[in-house]
């Protein structure tokens, strides 16, 4: 049985799993300063768009950014609480989220309201860390002051997610106030570089402060680690001279802007271009590359072109082409990808793609790979949260479930959103959770119809005929027009020139007018349309009558 599977197995699909390496992918970036002050981020991979964000540079909060809340109303039911931050919709908290170093945060927080406190946590006391399983009610006070993080964007109706355990993300390290730990990614494999990372953040690491050690970190020097904590440190100072005085609600830190947050999480290796509209973007870029990757600096480039830099690299048609309820999948195949309230729907369609081959189960598993692969591009371009269920098509032979399987799991690799992915049941479902933290992308890709205006209606069909008829004949009668062309949609040509020999309708107006009209068309006007031309090809304006 077990040679059967193997038999059975296309050999592309093990090659594409298991076999392949990954080579090296060629990132790009492009930052359009659009109209009404926002920036538009497109990131492609292989010239591939694969993240497209929408930055309103007049947002009030953006994610990473702390502010000095106010409690309003405790939920005992949710063990939760919202929150003002000086939005309009309160902020949501959670106990859960408040981390276990809340006692401290809240001592520390109301030690710089009165002045008492400075950046530097040498010289703090840290408090005892809580219990996971506590009520939010027994923490705080209504109306007290709540330092807080803001972790994920509004959605729908809800506010603002919040958090209380605070964290400053640099390029290399996260800097944790209140604890005393070091945790290397678990990405970074190496047994040897873990324990050199551990042994440089442990000579450099500020008292009383935690160090999460990122991915990017890997092979840098202690320089490279300190400047990244000193910058971190800053930041801390600067929050804790905003809260001296401060009254909730109020932002007492900025996390910087996304494209910023883009190239700080995603800059490696492989970025070999980065393109921007606005000199001031370009300058802060520049100076930003320069500072985290210097060897870098000259991939940043300033786009001065008359052509819309979203056309001009062909990101508008992918966009136009990626977005919407079906996606074409190059071999004929189509997904679709629908919303609930609950979750969102992928249906994997085979078109065409199945027709007349006898190995089903084959093609099945060509449809499904190139579904699955084009499934995780479309959940991190439409930053699709929550749960995903997926309906790929059957496959019978569990080795190819498997592969499909594992196969999914390396294409979600890139993803930097948390996501967990549950292998394919009896149905032939996947089910996928990935982490939502901002609304998701949603652009129109329809157009209102140009003979509509999107309204479904159009004037009436049986008068258009007559329409055009009295005003040829205001043209020929009245204007003295000759050698008219009639410009109209491919229906009309043929209704004005169907008729047995010189029965036509054509022919009936060269009999009733002296002259020939030439009737042309094209399937890109609209069927209510129609336009006179001269012999020279100039539109002719029917003047009143």
């Amino acid at each position: 049985m077990a040679d059967e599977i193997i038999t059975n197995k296309p050999p592309e699909l093990v090659d594409k799993t298991e076999k392949k390496q990954p080579a090296q992918v060629t990132r790009e970036l492009y930052v359009n300063t659009a109209t009404g002050g926002g920036i538009e981020i497109a990131l492609l991979e292989d010239k591939k768009l694969v993240e497209i964000q929408q930055d309103q540079l007049n947002s009030s909060f953006s994610i990473g950014d702390i502010v000095l809340a106010r409690l309003q109303k405790v939920l005992p039911g949710l063990n939760a609480a919202f929150v003002d931050i000086g939005f309009q919709k309160n902020g949501f908290l959670h106990y859960s989220d408040l981390g276990s170093q809340i006692r401290s945060v809240q001592k520390y927080t109301n030690m710089a309201i009165a002045g008492q406190a400075t950046g530097d946590l040498a010289n703090f006391k840290i408090e005892p860390e809580t219990y996971k399983t506590g009520r939010i009610g027994n923490v705080f006070s209504k109306r007290d002051p709540v330092l807080v993080q803001i972790t994920k964007e509004p959605i729908s109706t809800k506010g603002h997610r919040l958090s209380c355990d605070i964290s400053l993300a640099g390029r290399y390290v996260v800097l944790i106030p209140f604890k005393n730990e070091i945790n290397i990614s678990k990405k970074i494999t190496s047994g040897d570089e873990r324990k050199r990372l551990l042994r440089l953040v442990e000579s450099i690491r500020p008292k009383n402060f935690g160090v999460i050690v990122r991915t990017v970190a890997e092979g840098k020097t202690v320089a490279d680690l300190h400047e990244d904590i000193e910058t971190m440190s800053k930041k801390w100072n600067e929050m804790s001279t905003a809260l001296k005085d401060a009254t909730s609600p109020r932002k007492v830190l900025s996390e910087m802007d996304k494209t910023s947050t883009m190239l700080r999480d995603m800059l490696n290796p492989s970025f070999n271009k980065i393109v921007v509209t606005s000199k001031e973007m370009f300058d802060d870029i520049r100076t930003y590359i320069s500072r985290i990757a210097p060897d870098k600096e000259s991939i940043v480039q300033l786009y001065s072109g008359k052509t819309p830099l979203f056309d001009q690299f062909d990101i508008t048609r992918q966009i136009k082409s990626t977005f919407g309820k079906t996606v074409n999948l190059d071999s004929g195949a189509y997904l679709i990808i629908e919303h609930t309230e609950a979750l969102h729907v992928v249906d994997v369609n085979s078109g065409h793609k199945m027709g007349n081959d006898d190995n089903m189960e084959g093609n099945a598993m060509k449809v499904n790979m190139e579904a699955a692969e084009e499934i995780a591009r479309q959940l991190r371009l439409r930053d699709i949260g929550g749960i995903i269920v997926i309906d790929f098509i059957d496959v019978r032979n569990p080795e190819n479930k498997r592969i499909l399987n594992n196969a999914m799991m390396n294409f979600m690799k890139a993803d930097k959103a948390r996501h967990t992915i549950l292998p394919l049941s009896k149905f032939g479902i996947m089910q996928i959770t990935r982490q939502r933290v901002k609304p998701q992308i949603n652009i129109v890709t329809s157009e209102t119809c140009p003979t509509c205006n999107g309204t479904g209606l159009i004037g009436p069909s049986i008068l258009l005929s007559d329409d055009i008829e009295k005003k040829l004949e205001h043209l020929i009668t009245k204007q003295n027009q000759k050698k008219i062309t009639l410009f109209v949609h491919p229906y009309l040509e043929s209704y004005f020139k169907q008729g047995i020999l010189f029965s036509s309708i054509q022919w009936k107006w060269r009999r009733k007018y002296g002259q020939w009209v030439t009737i042309d068309s094209s399937e890109s006007n609209p069927i209510n349309e129609y336009h006179f031309y001269d012999k020279n090809g100039e539109e002719i304006e029917v003047e009143a009558k």
